[in-house]
Parts: C-alpha cells; sequence; structure tokens
C-alpha cells in the first residue's frame, strides 16, 4: 500500500472502493460488478447497484471493532463492463415484452422470441461473470460480485463450486428463487437457486435463510431435496426468538449444515426492509443488520471457510437518497472483514 495513505483521512471523489488506492493487481480482494437486472418483474434500479454502493463506501469507517483492518490486504472493484451495460439494456427491453404480457404463453411466436432473445443475453452475463470470477481466483485473489439483480450470481458461483468443489452456499433472501424459468426466462432472479442446484454439481448443500415468500412449488422443491437445500424461514426463526431461543444459537444451528468451504449469496432483501426500502421486491420481516452480521460471523467462528460471496439486489433511492447505498457498503464491508478473518493462512 502506498506509504501516504491514511485509513482516517477523508475519501476523494475518484478514489476507488472504500476510498482505497489500490489495482486489482495490488489487491487481495477483487469486486466484480455487474449492473444487470434484465427479468426484474416487480421493482427495478439494481443495475444501478454497484455504482451506489461504490458512491456510499466512500465513507465508510475502514476500522471494524469485530474484523479489524480488512483494507490493509487491499480491496479494488473493477471498472464495469461497457458490454453488460449493453446487453442490460436490450434484455431489459426484450423482457418487458414478455412481462407485460404475464409470462411466456403456447402458441405466442413473438413472446417466445422475446424471452430466448432474453435468455440469450443473461447466458452472455453468466459466461461473463464466470471467466472474470475465475480469472482473479486463478491469481490467487479473493472474489466477490456486485449487483444487479440476483440472476448475476450463477457465473461466480460457478466459478467458486469449480474452485472448492463440496462447497456449501450461505443464501440469505426473502426469496426462495426456486423456480423454474419463471416467466419462461430461463435465467430469471427468481431461479437463481433453481439452477444453481440443478446445474452445479460441485454445490454439495444450498442453507437458505430469512425466507418469507414463496411459491408451493418451490416449497415442494425444498421438501423433495432429500436434504440438499435446507431452509431456516423467517416465521420459524422469528417464533422462536418469540419462545426465547438466543439469536447465536440458532446461528449454531444454520451454520451446523454447512460444510467446511461455504459461499455467501446475499440478496439485500433478506434484510427487514426497513434497510433497504428500493430493492426490487422489498417482504416485511427478515435479518436486522446486526443478525446478519452474526451470522456471517457465526460461520468463520464455527472454524469454516468463506470462499467467495456476492451481494445483490441493492437499489438505489430514484429520489436520491443514499440509505440503500449506504447499507449496502456497510454490509459489503462486513463481508470482506469476515472473509479475510476465515482465511487462516
Amino acid at each position: 500500500m502506498a506509504t501516504h495513505f491514511d485509513p482516517s483521512a477523508a475519501a476523494s471523489p475518484d478514489s476507488g472502493v472504500f476510498g482505497l488506492p489500490h489495482s486489482p493487481e495490488e489487491a487481495h480482494v477483487v469486486l466484480v460488478p455487474v449492473p444487470f437486472e434484465a427479468t426484474t418483474s416487480y421493482g427495478g434500479g439494481t443495475s444501478e447497484g454497484p455504482s451506489a454502493i461504490l458512491h456510499a463506501s466512500r465513507q465508510v469507517d475502514l476500522f471494524d471493532v469485530e474484523t479489524g483492518r480488512p483494507y490493509e490486504r487491499g480491496i479494488a472493484l473493477l471498472p464495469e463492463s461497457e458490454d453488460l451495460r449493453s446487453w442490460n439494456t436490450r434484455a431489459k427491453e426484450r423482457a418487458q415484452v414478455v412481462i407485460e404480457a404475464g409470462g411466456v404463453h403456447s402458441g405466442e411466436p413473438e413472446l417466445q422470441a422475446a424471452a430466448d432473445e432474453v435468455n440469450a443475453l443473461c447466458e452472455k452475463m453468466n459466461d461473463a461473470v464466470y471467466r472474470t470470477t475465475k480469472h482473479w481466483i486463478d491469481q490467487g485473489k479473493r472474489v466477490a460480485a456486485v449487483g444487479g439483480d440476483h440472476s448475476i450470481s450463477f457465473g461466480s458461483i460457478q466459478a467458486h463450486a469449480e474452485k472448492y468443489p463440496g462447497l456449501g452456499v450461505l443464501h440469505l433472501d426473502a426469496h426462495a428463487d426456486l423456480r423454474n424459468a419463471y416467466e419462461g426466462f430461463i435465467w430469471s432472479h427468481a431461479s437463481i437457486m433453481y439452477n444453481v442446484i440443478q446445474r452445479l454439481p460441485g454445490v454439495k448443500t444450498l442453507v437458505q435463510v430469512a425466507l418469507r415468500d414463496m411459491s408451493q412449488e418451490e416449497h415442494q422443491v425444498i421438501e423433495g431435496s432429500n436434504g440438499r437445500v435446507r431452509a431456516f424461514f423467517d416465521s420459524t426463526l422469528q417464533q422462536k426468538h418469540f419462545d426465547g431461543v438466543p439469536w447465536n444459537r440458532q446461528v449454531d444451528e444454520i451454520v451446523s449444515c454447512l460444510p467446511e468451504n461455504v459461499y455467501l449469496s446475499f440478496d439485500i432483501d433478506g434484510l427487514d426492509p426497513v434497510l433497504c426500502p428500493h430493492t426490487g421486491t422489498p417482504v416485511p420481516g427478515g435479518l436486522s443488520f446486526p443478525q446478519a452480521t452474526a451470522l456471517i460471523a457465526g460461520v468463520v467462528r464455527s472454524g469454516r471457510t468463506i470462499v467467495g460471496f456476492d451481494l445483490t439486489e441493492v437499489a438505489p433511492d430514484p429520489e436520491g437518497s443514499e440509505w440503500d447505498g449506504n447499507v449496502g457498503a456497510r454490509l459489503l464491508y462486513k463481508m470482506i472483514g469476515w472473509m479475510l478473518k476465515s482465511q487462516r493462512s
């Protein structure tokens, strides 16, 4: 790190993420921004999540009482890809035709053609995220994806599952995301975890936390998974809380379902929507910020290793408030800090 860098000084407006001076080559943690939200079917804006988090991150204090000084290892956010931006614009345009019709219906070739084009663009996005993530993993970096809607996670999980076969995915979300080709979109944000368990044999276990909005079919996927998918529903977590079960005991139960290597997939709507009011599909209930970070900390304190992660569905306020970006940036720094703390070598 450059000797003149002062972690306690105000960040310059043109500095890197968290006000840091690192290049990706210098940094130990490389963040991949994915400004993509093609299949968003309710609220939009998550394609602006990476830039909102970058802007807000510059006012986050770099010393953390729990994790120390994560910035010392070096953290860099890659530039946004112009290809991803253009694919997102086109895919959103074509997806809107299908969404307004309520999904693809048999016998309507125009809708099917639009869905096919969206699916093809999503596949290009998946491949770009996969190749970028794999490149930096191969360079010995710790890599995280920053969305974008939750569909952006597949390529990142794929690259990590190849590097760490048998890993577990800890999925924090209001939604199960276990729908098969929702509205005709194979790579829908509502299908991300369905695709993970169907297409990535390197993922041993999917552990879902804070679920509170799902279809009956998604519940059947969980029930029929033979234990590969473990769900901790928000209603159950809250009932245990009402019955006096401490959160750290619930964390122990959740973490016990995970293997040695863990990938975090965090849709910010897993939090109480007071913390993320402009996310695409907010749902009442969810985790407090301390509960979420205590869960991540519990993974590390158990002796498990966080090998990578993604943070998705942060959407800035169209009226200009920085609250969503602020919460996203602070959660991102906590996730980085605990990931690094889990690296014991």
